[in-house]
């Protein structure tokens, strides 16, 4: 939905919703979205952040699904404008942990997966717009941290592919003046996970060696390969993540901007944090707070802050409780996407505070006009936090839109 004082677009993500074929997605379109459009706008057009596993992306551009997708969009008078193209295959009910990563840009399947993403949304996306497809931080950094070979391998890799998507996007653009971007999602763990990586990750990597695949593909000038890798090769940014790696909103946005590096999506999440006690007593009731968030379905890394102002990173809460006692922290933050509208759960907090940052930011800095709630843990999350789905993104929308009225 267009927010009506200012060019910002406000979705929540259809990832939270299990399903990885078409049928399964469109069933729950037909089942929440319209339901939510009538509630939060009845009469002006909804937007969908719409999530296409691998197997559904396939089975769109299949006989005439796609063309039947768009007619009921126009019939309900909704509008597709952002993809998440992040996970690949399954997503819920099954063990994803660090496969969630898997293909990564390193592989031929996440390019094609991706182009397939890209000749969906420039079919759907409404003139006048721009149109990103969030993915994950080219790998999964512990994968690769002990092979520094096998690393810049893979990094070196991802540009290229990241760079012939961007061939594809450029052409789309020149037959239909639909701007397509990719929007690098970092987060936690990923090969690229906080401003200073990404910063790194365009000016020594993505630039150098996917301006100059550009550069002979297209027969351009390098620096002109440059900008248009910059156009079509954005970041997703993730409130949750970036929170849970302590990087304070404003800072984040003006080294970016300082690096020319654009935002594609700004995805509104809020990660778990606590303040650590000296007692120990008090330590052991925040272990068995934490306990229920340490589920088996998604990875859950936590980051420490010590009081020196040093980060210590744990791969997963289920490996980190086990330290919390003896732990030199005084604060944990946990990348479990937790219901934006509440601050406090009992003794545990969360990061809403950024979000609300992040909003106030951009009534005054146009860094990004793409909005995106994207909490998909309801299915996992402790029991006495569950109410009803439909109500719960209602009330997610809801806080939102007061924040920034």
């Amino acid at each position: 939905m267009k927010i009506t004082k200012s060019n910002n677009h406000l979705t929540y993500c259809s990832n939270i919703h299990p399903g990885e074929s078409w049928p399964e997605v469109f069933t729950n379109l037909e089942k929440y979205v319209l339901s939510l459009k009538s509630r939060l706008s009845p009469t002006a057009p909804f937007g969908i952040g719409l999530r296409l596993a691998d197997a559904a992306a396939k089975e769109l551009l299949q006989n005439n699904n796609l063309a039947q997708f768009q007619a009921w969009l126009t019939q309900e008078n909704l509008y597709v404008f952002t993809l998440n193209g992040f996970p690949y295959g399954g997503f819920h009910r099954q063990v994803v942990k660090d496969q969630v990563y898997a293909p990564d840009w390193s592989t031929q399947e996440r390019v094609n997966y991706t182009l397939n993403l890209a000749q969906i949304l420039a079919t759907l996306l409404p003139e006048g717009l721009d149109g990103g497809i969030s993915t994950l931080p080219l790998s999964y950094k512990p994968w690769w941290k002990k092979d520094q070979t096998a690393f810049e391998a893979v990094i070196k890799n991802s540009c290229l592919n990241i760079a012939s998507v961007v061939v594809e996007m450029i052409r789309i653009y020149e037959e239909t003046g639909k701007v397509l971007h990719i929007d690098l999602e970092p987060e936690p763990d990923g090969l690229i996970e906080n401003t200073s990586e990404v910063i790194d990750f365009y000016q020594n990597w993505l630039l150098p060696i996917g301006g100059d695949y550009l550069s002979k593909k297209l027969n351009i000038e390098h620096s002109l390969a440059e900008t248009k890798l910059l156009e079509h090769v954005r970041i997703c940014y993730d409130t949750c993540h970036f929170s849970v790696e302590y990087e304070e909103p404003q800072s984040v946005f003006a080294r970016l901007q300082s690096a020319g590096i654009k935002i594609g999506k700004i995805q509104i999440s809020a990660a778990i944090k606590v303040k650590i006690p000296v007692d120990i007593e008090k330590r052991s009731l925040i272990v068995e707070r934490l306990r229920p968030f340490a589920e088996s379905t998604y990875l859950h890394q936590v980051i420490e802050r010590r009081t020196d102002g040093t980060l210590h990173h744990y791969p997963d809460l289920i490996t980190a409780l086990p330290h919390l006692e003896q732990s030199l922290a005084e604060e944990w933050r946990t990348h479990f996407h937790v219901p934006i509208f509440i601050h406090d759960y009992q003794i545990l907090q969360s990061t809403q505070d950024d979000i609300v940052t992040v909003l106030h930011l951009l009534q005054t800095n146009n860094a990004c006009s793409h909005l995106e709630i994207e909490t998909y843990t309801w299915d996992v999350l402790p029991s006495e936090m569950k109410i009803d789905l439909l109500t719960s993104i209602q009330r997610e929308y809801e806080w939102v839109l007061k924040i920034i009225s």
